[in-house]
């Protein structure tokens, strides 16, 4: 199946783009995306810890995917 990985700021920066397509396994969860984001060139960048939405909402790492789904990394932010 295939998912929409969406990155933003320095995550794009990182991988070098802001949309990447990625093909899972079927029941695929947002834990096994993580670990094939990790395999990409300049991943090793990444911080251990990313916050994760699937279709706009936050998910846990035991989420499963679906097909066509849209995967964001949230980088962290901070304000004053």
């Amino acid at each position: 199946m295939t998912v929409t990985l969406l990155l933003f700021a320095a995550y794009a920066d990182v991988l070098g783009s802001s949309c990447v397509e990625l093909e899972m396994s079927a029941g695929a969860t947002v834990s096994e995306l993580l670990d094939q984001v990790r395999e990409l060139e300049g991943a090793e960048r990444l911080p251990s810890e990313v916050l994760v939405a699937v279709n706009e909402e936050y998910a846990p790492s035991d989420h499963v995917l679906a097909p066509g789904d849209e995967v964001a990394l949230i980088p962290p932010v901070a304000g004053g």
